[in-house]
């Protein structure tokens, strides 16, 4: 799988409410939460982003609460992957359980340049921009499987319409 877009920058310490206010949990349509993605630290930001876009960011990056509506949100507004110095363990949880990669990279989320294009290829663990280039360890076993379903409610369906065992 692999992932191209502009990217997008957010600092240290990003929690789920600054994702997503939590003023918006009662929608429940991803587009309508994808504009309000970000609303309180950078108003423009869900008008600024391409489907495939790709989210650099800091340290501890969706702490707070439990609420998936963040992830919904980062993937309402077009963002196809997560590069992170480092992620909250709950959050990292949540984003692959939607499919939605969270690569925890921390040279790379510093290094990336806002604004420029980059690749993410998920299947060998590699980021790409500008002649640069960032390994990673890529997604192995069942979160591989999640995220290439395209999330945990999906490949529990592909796994009980093929008859196997979930997990197995």
């Amino acid at each position: 799988m692999s992932i191209a877009g502009r990217v997008h920058r957010v600092g240290d310490h990003v929690d789920t409410d600054v994702i997503l206010p939590g003023r918006y949990l009662t929608l429940r349509d991803q587009a309508a939460l994808g504009m309000r993605c970000f609303e309180g630290l950078d108003p423009g930001f869900a008008a600024r982003i391409a489907p495939g876009d790709i989210l650099a960011a800091g340290r501890n990056f969706g702490c707070g609460s439990s609420r998936e509506h963040a992830v919904l949100a980062l993937r309402g507004a077009g963002i196809a992957a997560v590069v992170a110095e480092s992620a909250a363990r709950i959050f990292f949880r949540n984003a692959i359980n939607l499919a939605l990669p969270v690569i925890v990279a921390p040279e790379a989320a510093r290094a990336l340049a806002a604004g420029e294009a980059a690749e993410i290829d998920i299947a060998v663990g590699v980021i790409r921009q500008g002649g640069r280039e960032w390994r990673f360890p890529p997604f192995q076993g069942e979160v591989a499987a999640i995220i290439a379903a395209g999330g945990l409610a999906a490949r529990v369906r592909a796994t009980l319409a093929s008859g196997a065992a979930p997990g197995g």
